[in-house]
């Protein structure tokens, strides 16, 4: 079996707080701005899952975990993440794991 070997600083868990300039703005441009945000602040950034205040959606889009805990973010927890984004006060809400 393959040994990785791990070359990266451990994060503390962060939240950023963005504001569109489009209040509408739809999921597809607040994934692309939330994207870019995670990207300046490590270009490997990986998102983990997302949740949409304004319409429900939320992705991985299936139950896990328990506790009545919402999926995306037992999803995430899981996997380690270390940056929230969340965009327009919770419109929309990104997980990703910074390495």
């Amino acid at each position: 079996m393959a040994q990785l070997d791990t070359t990266s600083t451990p994060y503390p868990l962060e939240t950023v707080n963005l504001t569109a300039e489009d209040p509408n703005i739809d999921l597809d441009a607040a994934r692309a701005l939330a994207k870019t945000k995670a990207r300046e602040m490590d270009p490997n950034a990986m998102m983990l899952s997302y949740h949409s205040e304004k319409t429900g959606e939320f992705w991985p889009a299936y139950e896990c975990g328990g506790g009545g805990r919402p999926p995306w973010i037992v999803f995430a927890e899981a996997r380690g993440y270390n940056l929230k984004i969340d965009v327009n006060g919770g419109d929309y809400e990104f997980f990703y794991l910074r390495f």
